[in-house]
């Protein structure tokens, strides 16, 4: 990771400067790279000499189609130059499309692979190696309204046999407790892995978010008599996990923010023990916008960032002890702005979260920003400027 190139950071510019799908765009000497000031206590400390392990990944959310865009140059030139090293890349959004062709045969069948975001994946994952950047692949289980639509047998039913249930934005959901609907997202991982993926991520491991009267008009047929929807899901898991873990690369999933505190399943089949106990990592959404008003005794939770990641953080750090084998803990941040929900989210509101994770322990983490448009200020900067090659003895 960074820390082992940080001592010959100048030299790999010239190493690098021809490999790549976007190396030409990249700077050719780090003095074009013009890092802004930021407050002493953001700033990365000096680097310790041990690297018999990894540098905590700490990643920026990444849609399908920045990946495939030229937009991609832009963030890796900013994880260049800051302490980024990651990039969380959507493989299979919400919407069932995928990020390229697909050999998959259900995701060539229901046509995924002809919404595709680009068609040169190995090339630009081979960007990411060239600069030392984790690829992780995510795929979005249940809500996927393109296999909804084309395997109608997989998916949610309305009660009065109208056809395809759907929520209140009118977006078809499979179903949860259908095995196969698992399966073809563990096949879509394992594909991941063997063009070059370093981590698959899942999300959406759960049933609908909706009220209980919109759920009460859901059929789901694949459920069996007496079976609820936490374990519907801790089936579900069970399937990702063991397909996945054998190909030797971590298994993490994105869960609701609130599981850390919930004595339920949040009616959605969510429980905090059920993922730690199994998952390598586990990526608590903690953002301060998606918090009730008078979550932990504060008025506006959209407005306090680090007590809010601060106390969720804490409260899953004290679940997780409780447990003989726990999984790394490695949060959702906010990055954006929620519309109206003021304050606008900037570069401090960002670093309150991460200080917040960090002065816990918690040294690893993600931003979130749907359009993956992220602030540089919101980032400690990478050491450039320390990491400089002189010709000789001085």
């Amino acid at each position: 990771m960074k820390l082992a190139r940080q001592a010959g950071v100048l030299l790999l510019w010239a190493a690098t400067a021809s490999r790549g799908l976007f190396a030409q765009q990249l700077p050719s000497s780090p003095e074009t790279m013009q890092l802004r000031g930021i407050q002493l206590r953001y700033v990365l400390p000096d680097p310790m000499f041990d690297n018999s392990q990894a540098d905590p990944i700490k990643a920026l959310y990444v849609n399908a189609w920045a990946f495939g865009s030229n937009k991609l140059a832009q963030l890796v030139r900013l994880a260049d130059s800051t302490e980024i090293n990651a990039l969380v890349v959507d493989v299979k959004d919400d919407t069932g499309c995928l990020l390229y062709p697909s050999e998959v045969k259900v995701a060539q069948e229901i046509g995924a692979t002809k919404c595709v975001r680009t068609r040169d994946v190995e090339s630009r994952l081979e960007t990411l190696r060239t600069h030392d950047i984790y690829a992780i692949a995510r795929i979005v289980v249940a809500k996927d309204p393109l296999l909804a639509e084309r395997r109608p047998k997989w998916s949610v039913q309305n009660r009065d046999g109208s056809g395809l249930w759907r929520d209140r934005i009118g977006t078809a959901w499979v179903d949860a407790y259908n095995d196969s609907v698992w399966i073809y997202a563990a096949q879509l991982a394992q594909e991941a892995v063997r063009l070059g993926f370093n981590e698959v991520q899942f999300d959406y491991v759960r049933f609908p978010d909706e009220p209980k009267e919109a759920m009460a008009e859901a059929v789901f047929a694949a459920r069996k008599r007496g079976e609820t929807q936490r374990e519907g899901v801790q089936a579900g898991i069970a399937i990702l996990t063991n397909r996945i873990q054998p190909l030797g690369v971590p298994v993490t999933f994105d869960i609701f923010g609130l599981t850390s505190s919930a004595t339920g399943d949040l009616g959605i089949g969510q429980v905090w023990e059920d993922f730690v106990s199994v998952a390598d990592v586990v990526l608590p959404m903690v953002y301060p916008s998606h918090y009730y008003k008078g979550s932990y005794g504060l008025a506006w939770p959209n407005g306090e960032p680090y007590r809010v990641v601060r106390n969720a953080l804490s409260e899953a750090l004290e679940r997780s002890r409780l447990l003989s084998r726990a999984a790394t803990i490695r949060p959702y941040l906010q990055a954006f702005t929620l519309g109206r929900r003021k304050p606008r989210y900037t570069p401090h509101e960002i670093r309150e979260q991460i200080r917040a994770a960090e002065e816990l322990g918690i040294n690893t983490w993600v931003l979130w920003n749907p359009r993956s448009v992220y602030q540089r200020d919101s980032l400690r900067p990478y050491r450039v400027q320390l990491a400089t090659v002189t010709d000789g003895p001085q």
